[in-house]
């Protein structure tokens, strides 16, 4: 179950992000019971959660918060169930990066999304073959999703 709120003041398209993790979840057989919280809030409100959880100032796109610490399955495990956790995007923010990316707003967006829910499915990139595996998987669950709406 996803549930997304859309605390931002920017319109989003929020069946497409919904649609998208759902996507993702699916592609990485997570248990479509799995509940996942999508957060959008503006700048002030990231700053504030960049801040008190990270030790950071100022805002930041994206960040995940994991709850049941759920992994992706092996190919002959069984897909968990449970509490993903939250994803908070902030969309402000990844408009304003989007072209160092050389993606749209709702491009980066979509990249973030991932990447949010592969932190809570503990994916990291602190080390460099944690950072290749992660965003060579971020990659790929993008442009699978980019082939499903072709």
């Amino acid at each position: 179950m996803i549930e997304l709120n859309n605390e931002s003041g920017v319109a989003v398209d929020s069946e497409r992000l919904v649609a998208l993790a759902t996507f993702a979840l699916d592609a990485l057989r997570i248990h479509p019971q799995a509940e996942l919280s999508i957060l959008l809030v503006d700048t002030d409100t990231m700053s504030a959660y960049h801040e008190k959880f990270m030790g950071e100032p100022g805002p930041t796109d994206v960040l995940s918060f994991p709850m049941d610490e759920l992994r992706a399955p092996e190919p002959d495990e069984e897909p968990p169930i449970g509490l993903l956790g939250d994803i908070v995007l902030c969309p402000e923010v990844t408009a304003a990066q989007a072209a160092d990316s050389s993606r749209t707003p709702e491009e980066e967006a979509d990249y973030l999304l991932i990447h949010g829910l592969l932190h809570l499915l503990g994916h990291d990139h602190a080390e460099p073959a944690e950072k290749k595996a992660m965003f060579d998987l971020n990659d790929k669950i993008i442009a699978a999703w980019n082939a499903s709406r072709a």
